[in-house]
């Protein structure tokens, strides 16, 4: 995927198709955004591999008659997600939904996904056109976008952790390259900071499902998860993706390729450190066995990240890094979001014990927690 493709100002989206005709009842919600808000009505379409088609001949992205394939993508909770293959052409077209398709009742604003469309243009200039995909079309009345598909034969970083193969350490110094390259880029430009200000999706998909209900589960940590909620929204100095997570980094050839900004905004980079260091740890205690792969794939993201931001890799950074991954840490057990391969309940406590030790002895240094998880795990 990522056909080659001219740089985009960071602001722009050039030539990108938009869908901006009104239907018949609706109206639009004045906002300032790039892509207008509109009311949902009675009319509501839904993206499926039966209709997607249809839809593209009617918004002239494909001819009548032209052979095309759409198979749905699993594994989100909160889009419909489809990869559409017609001729050289491979895309994935994203679709918000109001309701996650979780256990628990969370719910979230269908407007995300434009901020994710407009996210996506505007760090290509930043990360690179290599490292994102390209913005194809925006649907602004049915809450979606089309964007090109990963290149050929990319892998999904998560799955190859997950399998226990010794990753390559090219791709845990790519992840922290270029979070050190989004964090030092949006810096250096206040339009990020302008035009990602508002927080309410993170709230929405992150503080709330994760800092205040795991909150709730555990009160005796009350004060220590308001810390982390007053962190997470009053901290403003850099982009923050909010989901860097393995599963959103499609590898091929030792690069990344990004997506999935939905929770994009402008407030604390600390805690996308913090989210994939989690995803490292949480994976030493459910394969031990492992455990020797997944360090030196955080020593070599840790450290390249480190080098990336130099001087602002300082005691703050850190110090809010590994206040938010105790928080995550718990959370991914006990929130409204908890990661599916931990079942069984030897384990949870584990996790569990540790997250505490964090939130409550609060380490200054990553390789406490390490030590900390290694204690845990090495009691298995």
């Amino acid at each position: 995927m990522c056909e080659s493709h001219r740089r985009r100002e960071a602001r722009g989206l050039g030539g990108v198709r938009t869908r901006s005709t009104a239907r018949k009842g609706r109206r639009v919600q004045q906002r300032p955004a790039r892509f207008p808000i509109r009311a949902v009505s009675a009319e509501e379409f839904f993206a499926t591999p039966e209709n997607v088609p249809a839809y593209l001949v009617r918004r002239g992205l494909l001819a009548p008659g032209e052979p095309i394939s759409v198979a749905e993508l699993g594994g989100g909770v909160s889009n419909i997600v489809l990869r559409i293959e017609s001729g050289d052409r491979r895309w994935v077209l994203k679709q918000s939904l109001a309701k996650l398709r979780v256990k628990d009742d969370w719910q979230s604003d269908r407007a995300r996904i434009f901020r994710e469309a407009e996210a996506i243009e505007a760090l290509r200039p930043v990360l690179g056109s290599t490292n994102l995909p390209h913005v194809v079309h925006v649907d602004r009345e049915d809450f979606l976008f089309i964007m090109t598909a990963a290149p050929l034969g990319s892998v999904v970083w998560k799955e190859s952790l997950m399998a226990g193969r010794r990753s390559d350490p090219a791709v845990a110094r790519e992840a922290g390259r270029l979070l050190a390259q989004m964090i030092n880029g949006s810096r250096s430009d206040p339009a990020f900071g302008e035009k990602f200000s508002d927080t309410t999706v993170f709230d929405q998909l992150r503080v709330d499902p994760y800092y205040r209900t795991t909150a709730r589960r555990h009160p005796e940590l009350q004060p220590e998860f308001d810390e982390l909620v007053h962190t997470a929204l009053a901290v403003k100095v850099g982009l923050v993706h909010g989901d860097y997570s393995p599963k959103n980094m499609l590898v091929a050839g030792g690069k990344i390729f990004l997506i999935d900004f939905e929770c994009v905004h402008w407030g604390d980079p600390a805690f996308d450190a913090g989210f994939l260091v989690n995803h490292l740890l949480l994976k030493m205690f459910h394969q031990p066995h492992f455990t020797s792969h997944y360090h030196a794939a955080l020593t070599d993201f840790w450290n390249t990240l480190a080098t990336g931001l130099g001087a602002e890799m300082n005691y703050n950074f850190k110090r809010r890094t590994l206040r938010h991954l105790g928080g995550l840490m718990l959370a991914r057990i006990d929130g409204k979001s908890p990661v599916e391969y931990i079942r069984d309940d030897p384990t949870k406590d584990r996790v569990r014990g540790v997250a505490k030790r964090i939130l409550v002895e609060r380490p200054e240094e990553l390789s406490e927690v390490v030590g900390m998880v290694l204690g845990a795990i090495g009691e298995v």
